[in-house]
């Protein structure tokens, strides 16, 4: 696990380095009409991470076994190559407060670690694989991969949109 721990952490980290010090105004400011805003962001982070907590604890569950390939995910790095997010996980268009945000990221992370430190045997987690809309059938250990890959790619959006400010 301390691959993970080690790289959920540190990413979690630059996210909350990136938004602590923003007011709410900046928090929730949006620059264009089609496009989120940095409290928008974060809570479609949040939303994500508990689907990812739920698909996780549905793979672990049904513990069906399957030979899975890899999957290419390290593309959600490359921000020239548009994603639609799911309907499920898009942001609310509320405003949001930035500590409330920080503490709602916090639960959803101590939630997705209460499961990741109970799994006994981590090499399970590339032999489930639970279905993803976007890439398909995928090894549980890519779905963790995937959640701090995910967040890594919205906190250069993250550092891109306070540029603009």
């Amino acid at each position: 696990m301390d691959d993970f721990d080690e790289h959920l952490y540190t990413t979690r980290e630059r996210l909350l380095n990136e938004i602590s010090s923003l007011n709410d105004e900046e928090f929730n400011r949006t620059i264009e009409i089609t496009k989120w805003s940095i409290a928008q962001i974060c809570h479609h982070l949040l939303k994500t991470e508990n689907l990812f907590r739920k698909a996780i604890l549905l793979g672990l569950d049904q513990k069906i076994l399957s030979k899975t390939e890899r999957k290419p995910i390290q593309i959600v790095l490359d921000k020239s190559v548009k994603f639609q997010a799911p309907k499920i996980s898009e942001p609310s268009s509320e405003p949001f407060q930035v500590p409330q945000i920080i503490q709602l990221l916090s639960d959803s992370r101590n939630k997705l670690m209460d499961v990741l430190v109970k799994i006994e045997d981590i090499s399970i987690l590339k032999e489930i694989a639970v279905n993803h809309p976007r890439f398909g059938n995928l090894p549980l250990d890519q779905w963790i991969e995937l959640l701090y890959l995910h967040e890594q790619r919205h906190i250069e959006q993250i550092k891109d949109l306070k540029a603009l400010r």
